[in-house]
């Protein structure tokens, strides 16, 4: 089995409060070049992210990003899939994810059932994790997909016990997601709400598009903080956001 090598990654970053930068990769929007590769691997590690991403809600072409990525890069490479196609044990890790707040049962566990034995065999590191959709001021395409209903994102007493009861369940990691392109980030209250309640490492993600967000988010509490859709149309500023949050 694969050593749990992401997940000591986070812990040691929640331990020493020092927050990690992901960046959030579409297979379906991201051109595989040597561009793209010189974002991610400066020769200042300070300057790089720390973990990358790879999903999406509608993603097709996971494994042939996932192995280019591992071909140009030390990055550690972790799935955040759409659903089970999405799955390749390429990858270094897996978000093992349930969306909390959905009655679709294959999002909560029908999915998880079917890919089970394929995910066991692989060896590749799980991280079991509590996925909950916050409010981004408007319909994402994670909603539009999922069907879920997101929560109220300044309702953070109603978001924090879902945290808590992802942490109950035995997850080993929190994700607050407003969706990609999100028109407005999980308030920092909310987030810091949530960081009491829990004693598991806390992910924040959708419509950071700022160095004032990450670090807004970094600062109340999120121990990764996810940047997908900004980075898509502005690759050449992964290594500023990078840097600029690991001097925090």
């Amino acid at each position: 089995m694969t050593p749990h090598i992401v997940y000591s990654k986070i812990l040691e970053a929640q331990t020493k409060n020092k927050p990690l930068l992901a960046v959030l990769l579409d297979p379906d929007k991201v051109v595989m070049s040597s561009e793209l590769i010189t974002h991610l691997s400066h020769p200042e590690c300070d300057a790089q992210p720390d973990l990358i991403f790879v999903g999406g809600s509608t993603a097709s072409s996971t494994e042939s990003l996932v192995t280019f990525i591992k071909h140009h890069t030390t990055i550690p490479v972790v799935l955040f899939p759409g659903n089970l196609k999405q799955f390749t044990p390429q990858a270094d890790a897996l978000l093992f994810l349930s969306l909390l707040n959905s009655t679709n049962h294959e999002l909560l566990i029908g999915q998880h059932i079917q890919i089970a034995k394929q995910v066991h065999q692989s060896g590749i590191e799980v991280l079991p994790m509590g996925y909950i959709l916050v409010d981004g001021g408007h319909e994402t395409t994670v909603v539009r997909v999922t069907h879920a209903t997101p929560l109220a994102n300044t309702d953070a007493a109603q978001i924090a016990q879902y945290a808590l009861a992802a942490q109950l369940l035995g997850k080993q990691l929190v994700y607050l997601e407003a969706g990609s392109g999100a028109h407005t980030p999980v308030p920092t209250p909310t987030i810091q709400a949530v960081r009491k309640t829990l004693s598991i490492p806390l992910i924040v993600g959708g419509g950071i598009d700022s160095i004032e967000r990450m670090n807004a988010a970094a600062a109340a509490g999120a121990n990764v903080v996810v940047i997908g859709n900004y980075f898509e149309h502005h690759p050449q500023m992964i290594p500023h956001f990078a840097k600029t949050l690991h001097q925090q």
